[in-house]
């Protein structure tokens, strides 16, 4: 239905027989012809627009009839109560008895309105918000520039700076989980970028860990200060018990003298 009018007029319908559509509609207009006054002919009325398409809905059961009836009407609120009440005259239609009963006359203004407030609320709440998320992600890139480590790329993937030097790393799936890390200090975690793992990455850290296998073994072959000597001879008496095969327990007879620490004369 066509409802252009300030008002709509809601009525239902009942009736004792089965009627049709067309039988409601020139009922509505034959039975209030001349009730309401040369002013409020419907007829003339709905030929200048002013009132609208009378749209009615009917359901039929058992031989019975009900339904509902809507009417547009751009006349004033007073001429329109005034149709609405007419439209309660009608009590027959054709041949079958009728009941009409008006259930409200809505102000389509003051529905719009309604409409315009709500909507307004919400594209205001949406503006904010979004307003608050950019104001974030400003501060968020501002506060950036104060951390020193940056992340790398990987082949392809965005990584932390110490990826390639750590014995172990943290896969991670995107760029921003690199990021949040890094502002913890934790600065071995690499992306993935949602693609699984790549073959870079594992050939890549099997090759590094070769590489960092060949240093520690470098670094064992140094030969230990003094304090770091005593401390593995304290560890290995207290995980075995007893001296190995070949060297002296500390604090006795015979103690084997720990090598003098790098400098001393």
């Amino acid at each position: 239905m066509s409802q252009e009018g300030k008002y709509v007029i809601h009525a239902t319908i009942r009736t004792d027989g089965n009627v049709q559509r067309k039988d409601v509609v020139g009922a509505i207009f034959g039975q209030t012809e001349g009730l309401l006054g040369e002013s409020l002919q419907l007829r003339k009325l709905q030929r200048t627009g002013i009132i609208g398409h009378v749209d009615v809905v009917l359901h039929q059961n058992k031989g019975k009839v009900q339904g509902e009836i809507l009417v547009s009407s751009s006349l004033d609120q007073v001429s329109t109560a005034v149709i609405g009440a007419a439209l309660e005259t009608i009590d027959r239609i054709g041949p079958c008895k009728a009941v009409i009963k008006v259930k409200m006359i809505e102000n389509q203004q003051s529905s719009k309105r309604d409409h315009v407030i709500e909507r307004g609320k919400q594209l205001l709440l949406k503006m904010v918000n979004s307003g608050v998320d950019d104001s974030k992600n400003i501060l968020e890139e501002v506060r950036a520039v104060l951390t020193l480590d940056k992340e790398t790329e990987y082949h392809g993937m965005t990584a932390g700076p110490n990826v390639t030097e750590s014995e172990a790393i943290i896969i991670v799936e995107g760029r921003n989980d690199v990021r949040n890390l890094l502002k913890f200090g934790i600065k071995n975690s690499i992306a993935t970028m949602g693609s699984g793992i790549k073959p870079e990455l594992v050939a890549g850290k099997e090759q590094e860990g070769s590489n960092g296998l060949h240093r520690r073994r470098q670094r064992r072959k140094a030969p230990p200060d003094g304090n770091q000597w005593a401390a593995r001879q304290v560890t290995n008496a207290c995980c075995n018990g007893a001296p190995k095969q070949g060297s002296r327990a500390l604090g006795g007879e015979g103690h084997h003298q720990a090598p003098p620490a790098e400098g001393s004369s």
